[in-house]
């Protein structure tokens, strides 16, 4: 399922070529036939992101509201503006550069560049023919033969302008939303460092926490507590926090909840930064290049069962909390 980093890269690609444009809506499956109907030939005004949820305004005061579960998906194609906030080293959305990458620290501030030591950041101003499929992973698959480009399989929505096309499949939800229920919707969602880094979000995150019983294990799942945490980022976060996951949220510290808070910030701007769920601190310029390019070695315990722990050795342990799978270390997370 992709996590809120994802989902703030596919916004943000909205955000760059669809917003300010007169957009067609249709449903080639015609499962969306009716609302696709209530956007088509308006202006998208409007492109974000809140956790997994993603929010598209129009002119006239609707909004698309997106969550792509567990198969969704997102296929741009045509002469599309990279976004410099998403742009990778190498100018391919989601695939970093293996040669002279630098630090996922220096990434968020610094340029970025290429095998031809080319600053991409400002290489990517132009248009490029192409097609990019954006979901929990991103694939530049090359230009398609025509556009637009015949839909391919079940799209359950298109989105077109004169220059680009996006196509929905597979989504858990797909409507349109006056901003009443938008507002609704959102509030009902926990706190997104993407959008709110600040003190308060941080408070709000922290009471939610301490005042229940719940695993901490399951909470940081819990969408209403906070935003955007998938499996991926759950089982990371545990073991940098050294923390069991059955813990009981309201016996853990204040100062460690509030830590988690501040690594979620930490690990999705790197995500946003890059395409990739890094969630490795301290590599050297080798390492950092290999788990860029294998998420086997870009994780501390996801999808590590039964090998050794990095730290201590222990075996990972797998087990099904909340229907997702949970990988942690039971010795460096009693």
């Amino acid at each position: 399922m992709p996590e809120g980093h994802s989902v703030h890269r596919i916004t943000r690609q909205f955000a760059r070529n669809f917003v300010g444009k007169r957009v067609s809506v249709s449903s080639p499956q015609g499962r969306f036939a009716e609302g696709a109907s209530q956007l088509d030939g308006h202006v998208m005004t409007d492109a974000k992101a809140v956790g997994k949820q993603m929010f598209l305004e129009f002119d006239n005061g609707l909004w698309l509201r997106v969550h792509l579960g567990m198969y969704g998906a997102w296929d741009f194609a045509g002469d599309i503006l990279m976004d410099a906030t998403i742009a990778s080293a190498n100018g391919r959305m989601g695939q970093t550069n293996q040669r002279g990458t630098i630090l996922a620290e220096a990434i968020l501030d610094a340029a970025i560049l290429d095998e031809a030591g080319e600053n991409s950041m400002h290489s990517i101003g132009a248009p490029r023919r192409t097609r990019v499929r954006m979901a929990e992973q991103e694939k530049e698959t090359g230009a398609p033969d025509s556009f637009p480009p015949e839909p391919v399989g079940q799209v359950r929505v298109r989105l077109l302008t004169d220059v680009v096309s996006a196509d929905l499949r597979g989504p858990t939800a797909c409507e349109v939303l006056g901003p009443d229920r938008v507002e609704a919707t959102i509030a009902k969602l926990g706190p997104d460092p993407q959008l709110d880094a600040g003190q308060d979000a941080e408070d709000r995150f922290t009471k939610a926490v301490l005042k229940k019983g719940t695993p901490i294990g399951l909470l940081l799942m819990d969408q209403s507590v906070v935003s955007g945490i998938g499996n991926v980022y759950r089982a990371e976060m545990l073991y940098r926090a050294r923390l069991n996951p059955h813990t009981p949220g309201k016996s853990l510290a204040e100062d460690t909840v509030r830590a988690l808070w501040k690594d979620w910030a930490h690990l999705l701007s790197i995500g946003v930064a890059t395409g990739q769920m890094m969630t490795m601190d301290d590599l050297n310029h080798d390492a950092y290049s290999l788990a860029m390019a294998n998420r086997a070695d870009r994780h501390w315990v996801y999808k590590r069962e039964g090998l050794p722990c990095r730290t201590c050795g222990t075996h990972i342990v797998l087990e099904v909390m909340g229907a997702r799978k949970l990988y942690w270390c039971p010795k460096c997370q009693k």
